[in-house]
């Protein structure tokens, strides 16, 4: 549906929405937009996540903090040596610094409204769970053209929604699902015979095993692109889609099962230490630089993108570094 069309099904209605993340925040926003103080936009946010309004905070690019080598050196990797491990872990407090620091500064608006979150901001951006607020959120909180309210359940009555823990009903015309959906059910799901389903998704205490984020060691003919979350989708699901064309052109070879299963369990490790109990996710959001290296040497690139030690090791890693990148044809 197009954003006219949009406006049209919501203008004079009341409107609610379930979520808490960028579907449902864009939704309220234009929601509010629409009908303003007359007819409120009610959120039911069942699961408070971190939602910022910019990616600087005290003034200082958050970028810094978290998207460069010198920032993966603070936390541990699927195959990394012992020197990596060693400085990963005496550094790991000043992780929790970053961490903090940012946080001090973002839970400054949410606190008003009690939605700051009970995970850390590091966790939120080890698994690309995090949001930036459209233009006037907090503004439109205020007037009272979007209502926040935070019911741990809620059911549906004749003309709207009822809200644990409150008497009255949310009277509604509309409610809108802002909730994302399962991408496990789009893998299983191409798949008729059961035996393929299991094996292509993996039991549900371990993440989907993908090899590369991208190919199950068991299904080899099979190919996945954009399940595992990054921070920047678009240009990760190119990259893979240049990996996997090169592969496909005969560029490397795969390594045996075996291999590629033991790469798929350390990755699997770091996502569940970091990730808490969102690892199922598979984001790969703090560790895209190494994701990234692992890449470029399958293909016969160079991982190393900036100019310099220092600009290599302290520089943003952004998708401008990787423009360029053409896979050496053998």
């Amino acid at each position: 549906m197009g954003t006219r069309k949009g406006h049209e099904m919501m203008k004079g209605k009341r409107v609610t929405v379930i979520g808490s993340l960028k579907s449902a925040l864009d939704v309220a926003a234009e929601c509010a937009k629409v009908n303003g103080t007359d007819h409120p936009c009610t959120m039911l946010v069942r699961t408070k996540h971190w939602i910022i309004p910019d990616y600087v905070a005290w003034g200082v690019h958050i970028s810094k903090l978290y998207l460069n080598r010198f920032a993966e050196l603070l936390i541990h990797k699927p195959g990394e040596g012992f020197l990596l491990w060693i400085l990963a872990t005496v550094l790991t407090p000043l992780m929790w610094l970053f961490s903090k620091f940012a946080e001090s500064y973002y839970s400054i608006p949410t606190k008003k409204y009690d939605m700051v979150p009970d995970h850390s901001l590091f966790e939120a951006l080890a698994t690309c769970l995090i949001a930036i607020t459209p233009k006037d959120h907090y503004k439109r909180l205020e007037e009272g053209s979007i209502v926040l309210k935070k019911p741990k359940t809620f059911s549906f009555c004749k003309d709207g929604v009822l809200v644990e823990d409150e008497s009255s009903r949310t009277k509604s015309d509309i409610v809108i699902f802002g909730t994302g959906f399962k991408g496990d059910d789009k893998i299983k799901n191409v798949f008729t015979s059961e035996y393929f389903r299991i094996i292509a998704i993996g039991s549900t205490s371990s993440t989907v095993p993908l090899y590369r984020q991208c190919i199950n060691p068991k299904i080899p003919q099979l190919a996945v692109i954009g399940y595992s979350e990054s921070i920047a989708n678009l240009y990760t699901s190119e990259l893979r889609a240049k990996w996997l064309a090169h592969f496909l052109y005969g560029g490397f070879k795969l390594p045996n099962v075996a291999a590629m299963q033991k790469n798929i369990f350390e990755w699997e490790k770091c996502m569940k230490r970091y990730s808490g109990r969102y690892f199922r996710r598979s984001s790969i959001g703090l560790l895209h630089i190494w994701y990234n290296d692992q890449l470029c040497r399958d293909m016969g690139c160079n991982p190393r993108r900036k100019k310099g030690f220092f600009a290599e090791l302290f520089d943003i890693y952004s998708p401008g570094d990787y423009i360029d990148l053409h896979p050496k044809k053998q």
